[in-house]
Parts: C-alpha cells; sequence; structure tokens
C-alpha cells in the first residue's frame, strides 16, 4: 500500500501526521478528524484499517475487489462509498475505484487504478480552512466533486474528435478505420453510460436521504455534484446521438455520390448509344444497303451523330445529370 497522507486537521488546520495504526480520540464537535488517503492496499493492510477504525467487515471486502458499481452503504454509524473514476488510456476510457470510508472522526479514501492523485485536492482544500473545519462531510463532497469534474474532459476530449469526423464526412467518404472508430465510440459511451447512472443515484442519496455523519447544512453541496453528473449524462446521451447521425449521413452521402456517378456513366451511355448504334447499322457490310453510294452520306451520316449526341447532352445537362 501506499500512504499516500495520513493527517490528523483540527479547527480547519493539519495539526500533525498519523499513522493507520493509530487511533485518535477526536473532539466531538466535529471539528476534529483524521483524513487518511491510501492506494491500491494489500489485504493486510486494510485489516489493520478495519481494526483502528473499526470499519465493517463487508465494506473491507468490497475495497478488496475493487469492481463494485457506485454505491452508498451504511454500517451503523459509519457510511461506505464507492466511486468510479474514469480516465482516457489507448484511445480508450478505463476505469478505477475510490472506496471512501466515513466515520464521525476520521474519512479513509482507498484509491485503486485512479490516475489523479488526491493531493491537489487535498492542497486546495488545506488553503480554505472555513471548509475543512466543518468535518468529513465536507470532505467527502470535495472528493466526490473531484471524481465527478475528472469525466468532463473525457467527453470534451471525444466530442471534439467526433466533430472533426463530422466535417470530414462532408468531405469524403468515411473509412473502414473511421466507421469502426465510431462503433467503437459508441459502445465505450454505453459503459460509460452504467457508471454515470449509479453515480447519479450516489448523489441523489446525499441530498434526499439522512446519513451518518452527513450534516444537513452540506446536501446542497451534494446537489451540486449530481448536477454535474447529469450535465455529463446528457452530453454523453449528445455523443451517442450525434455518432449514429454521423454514421447515417455519412451513409446517405455515399449513397447520393454513388446516384450522381450512376445517372453519369447512364448519360453517357445513352449518348455513346447513338453513334455506336448507327455505325454498327452501316458497318454490317450487306451488299444491298441504302443510301450506301450516296456521295455526301458519310458527312451527313457524322452531322447526325453529333446533332443527336449534343440533343442528348444539353437534356441531360438541363436535368442535372451531367
Amino acid at each position: 500500500m501506499t500512504v499516500v497522507a495520513a493527517y490528523l486537521y483540527r479547527n480547519g488546520q493539519r495539526v500533525r501526521e498519523v499513522a493507520i495504526t493509530e487511533k485518535v480520540d477526536c473532539a466531538a464537535d466535529r471539528s476534529e478528524f483524521v483524513w487518511i488517503g491510501v492506494a491500491d492496499p494489500s489485504e493486510e493492510e486494510l485489516r489493520t484499517l478495519q481494526k483502528t477504525y473499526d470499519l465493517h467487515p463487508l465494506a473491507i471486502e468490497d475495497a478488496l475487489k475493487a469492481d463494485q458499481l457506485p454505491k452508498v452503504d451504511i454500517y451503523g454509524d459509519q457510511i461506505f462509498v464507492v466511486a468510479r473514476t474514469a480516465h482516457v488510456e489507448n484511445d480508450q476510457i478505463a476505469y478505477g475505484e475510490t472506496s471512501i470510508f466515513v466515520g464521525h472522526s476520521h474519512i479513509i479514501s482507498v484509491r485503486h487504478g485512479s490516475a489523479r492523485a488526491h493531493s491537489v485536492l487535498r492542497h486546495d482544500l488545506e488553503a480554505v480552512p472555513t471548509q475543512l473545519v466543518h468535518g468529513v462531510d465536507y470532505i467527502l463532497h470535495a472528493i466526490l466533486d473531484f471524481i465527478v469534474d475528472g469525466y468532463l474532459p473525457i467527453i470534451e476530449g471525444i466530442e471534439e474528435e467526433v466533430l472533426a469526423m463530422e466535417q470530414r464526412t462532408i468531405d469524403n467518404f468515411l473509412g473502414r478505420d473511421e466507421i469502426t472508430r465510431i462503433f467503437n465510440l459508441r459502445r465505450e459511451l454505453i459503459r460509460f453510460q452504467r457508471i454515470l447512472v449509479p453515480m447519479r443515484e450516489v448523489a441523489t442519496k446525499f441530498v434526499k436521504i439522512e446519513l451518518p455523519c452527513i450534516d444537513a447544512e452540506a446536501r446542497p453541496y451534494f446537489s451540486d455534484v449530481r448536477d454535474h453528473v447529469h450535465r455529463v449524462q446528457t452530453m454523453v446521451d449528445d455523443l451517442r446521438e450525434v455518432l449514429t447521425s454521423v454514421f447515417e449521413f455519412s451513409t446517405l452521402l455515399e449513397q447520393q455520390r454513388t446516384g450522381v456517378i450512376t445517372r453519369q456513366l447512364a448519360s453517357w451511355a445513352a449518348i455513346l448509344a447513338v453513334p455506336t448504334a448507327i455505325a454498327g447499322i452501316y458497318g454490317m457490310n450487306f451488299e444491298h444497303m441504302p443510301e450506301l453510294k450516296t456521295e455526301y452520306g458519310y458527312f451527313v451520316i457524322l452531322a447526325v451523330i453529333l446533332c443527336a449526341c449534343m440533343l442528348l447532352y444539353i437534356r441531360f445537362k438541363k436535368a442535372k445529370w451531367l
């Protein structure tokens, strides 16, 4: 396990570093608490935290598995929160998990596979003691908000790629690689939606349900987290529709261009059919054929062919087939 940070806070200020085996007797007014952040812990190390802070065994099992959907569980006077993180890796959305144990005077975050550490978040909160002084529920909100804010750059990056693909569709046929990319992106967005729905449910519970360690005055903050998740959900839904539209638009354009080419080929075939038919008739070499002995027959036939072809060309041009 990497213990990223473990500190005791009092009245919004960092007091000292604590060990994971140390149980601190904090004040009852919630102005004093321990905030511990760990990453990729072993079972033995989580068991140590369990013993020190009386964490529920089922919550420890969930934190060890690191394959849970976002949820909120209540264990006596403590709550256990699971949130899913997301980041882009090799042009795909990769997921991690952050498990959060919240008690009256402690908050422990356990990260698995997360690309964003909480050190920046901790620094920002420590710079505003008026937030830290309220206790662990405000830190829980800050962690969830930090995780949800990480979703937005992912969706914005996909949005830029889709818009660029949409522009290329207007000028050229989509290639096999681009069509494959469209379906890959749709699949990634569907998977992402499976994370967003329970994440919004988690935020909604903090807004509407009375939970241990969560003060009523903190509920509007969790409402803000819910709104952020809803915004990302809306963007994901819109992107899925845009991807479908890009594919359908590309198919329609391809059909239209194929139709244009077909009409052009049909027009030139009709024009070339005139001299072909006339030349075919007079090329049969029968002994008795009319006009074979006509002095100006050859020039007359050329004029007829030219006039017929010009007439057909003009008609097809007016019909916008050429």
